[in-house]
């Protein structure tokens, strides 16, 4: 269905038609193919789901960003594209107050360099395993009314790629900011599990009953 947008991606239908959209951005090395199963998992008959391939090569897979410590131009690169992509979904095939970001490891860093600066505010951001480039230069340049939606960030204890005591550090920052960001701590590795994705879907499916309430 989207098959003209500037990012490569596999789109999949809701069960129930609606305006409604995930979308899903993954980790380095990783391509779009690793979370088609994510929409069985999370279990929300009225999400649409786009999971995009991040615009690098990278091995066998794709990256959002260079490592470090070259990530910033490729931030940057990733943040303009996906503003541009997004525009055009939310033109008018979605709508941006009922639709949610997920990202995971380099997604989860794209979820809050790009989300929280986007001009459009989503009805709520998901970022799993990951950290921020750079937490104050972020709330500086960060669209202020995003502060109003719902923000989750997850990490694994046991997580040897990016550390847990990092990211919970960076988003301690944010609260203490005004910040309001859920941080949820798993005994994992650097990895999404099953109860991690039920609780998620447990967080989105109440934020979702709230509104139409």
């Amino acid at each position: 269905m989207k098959k003209n947008l500037e990012l490569d991606n596999i789109f999949i239908p809701a069960k129930i038609p609606s305006k409604k959209l995930m979308i899903i951005l993954h980790g380095r090395g990783d391509s779009s193919d690793g979370f088609t199963s994510l929409p069985e998992f999370l279990d929300i008959d009225e999400m649409n789901y786009i999971l995009f391939d991040a615009p690098f090569e990278y091995y066998t897979g794709y990256s959002w960003y260079p490592l470090p410590p070259d990530q910033l131009t490729g931030i940057e690169y990733s943040s303009n594209v996906l503003t541009k992509v997004l525009d055009e979904l939310f033109m008018s095939d979605f709508n941006a107050k009922e639709s949610f970001l997920f990202g995971f490891s380099q997604g989860a860093l794209l979820t809050f360099e790009f989300g929280a600066r986007y001009h459009k505010v989503l009805a709520g951001y998901i970022a799993v395993s990951g950290y921020i480039y750079d937490t104050y230069k972020l709330l500086e340049e960060m669209n202020e009314d995003v502060k109003k939606s719902h923000w989750l960030c997850t990490h694994g204890i046991n997580d040897k790629v990016l550390a847990f005591d990092e990211s919970k550090g960076q988003i301690k920052t944010l609260q203490e900011n005004g910040f309001d960001v859920e941080f949820k701590a798993y005994n994992k590795e650097h990895s999404i599990e099953s109860e991690e994705l039920l609780n998620i879907s447990s967080w989105i499916k109440l934020w979702k009953d709230c509104e139409n309430v």
